[in-house]
């Protein structure tokens, strides 16, 4: 596969957020709720698509708890399927819910994304961070599951990448978070190459972060290598929105799609190949 540019996400790619962010979700409804999800029915929500941001996560899988709590009949699955169907994100769970639940303002009068979001944060975080990031006081003192994300990104998968190829980052985090698994990793990117969710709201699958970061390095062939359908779906999704490019959409099996299961999910969205982590990236590309 010959590029120029390779854009990698964040979690699940460079590092693993396995009991980092998903944790912070589920915890974070438990803490606000006394009642929560399973980590495992995270994945469901990204299938979905829609929810590249995991505050959004966060409150989507609060609706389901909560409305389970005034009678939804329906499993995780169930429900995310019914997501899916109205096109994924926290607006089709918002709809669902409504639909199908006949009274459901009661729903919605016990749901407060905004101390969900200041829970998660403070969890996922910690004190310090917290109060350096959010600029506030911590209600409780937190360590931060952030401080326990193995990086998966080998030094010598950085040198091989940055020698050959122009190198992005396009991530849901805000800037401040990626900037601390930046540096983690140990992967020095310049600014105008790191693309977060403080750049743009449209979110992944959107293309037009992608478009923006090809057209920073002049790139011919671009390669998106991410842990989800989303990320996929963007390259796609650029391919068929810029006429001047090829983009190339990789999964990797490191986030919350692995194995034979979700290698096949990746294929099913047309992903250009799928890897077992990104350190087989080296491998696969050549330099356009």
């Amino acid at each position: 596969m010959r590029v120029d540019t390779v854009v990698l996400d964040i979690d699940g790619v460079l590092v693993d957020v396995a009991d980092s962010y998903r944790r912070a979700i589920v915890e974070s409804i438990e803490t606000v709720y006394g009642d929560t999800i399973e980590k495992a029915g995270i994945q469901l929500f990204k299938d979905a698509g829609g929810f590249n941001n995991d505050w959004q996560l966060t409150y989507a899988a609060a609706l389901y708890i909560l409305a389970r709590h005034e009678g939804l009949d329906l499993t995780l699955e169930e429900y995310t399927d019914a997501i899916a169907r109205e096109g994924g994100g926290l607006g089709a769970a918002k709809h669902a819910v409504r639909v199908i639940l006949d009274e459901p303002d009661a729903v919605f009068d016990e749901w407060e994304p905004e101390r969900l979001r200041d829970v998660f944060q403070q969890l996922y975080l910690g004190s310090d961070r917290y109060r350096e990031l959010e600029g506030a006081e911590p209600t409780m003192e937190t360590r931060g599951f952030i401080n326990d994300e193995p990086v998966l990104l080998e030094p010598e998968t950085i040198e091989a990448l940055t020698e050959r190829f122009d190198v992005a980052v396009l991530t849901g985090r805000p800037e401040g978070e990626a900037k601390i698994a930046l540096e983690r990793v140990g992967l020095d990117i310049p600014d105008n190459l790191r693309w977060t969710m403080d750049d743009w709201e449209a979110g992944k699958p959107d293309p037009r972060a992608l478009i923006r970061l090809a057209d920073r390095t002049r790139a011919a062939h671009v390669a998106f290598v991410g842990d989800t359908l989303d990320d996929v779906k963007t390259a796609l999704n650029a391919d068929r929105g810029d006429g001047a490019r090829v983009y190339y959409g990789i999964g990797v099996l490191t986030g919350g799609l692995t194995g034979d299961a979700g290698r096949k999910k990746f294929a099913d969205v047309g992903a250009s190949a799928v890897l077992e982590s990104v350190n087989e990236l080296p491998n696969l590309l050549r330099k356009n």
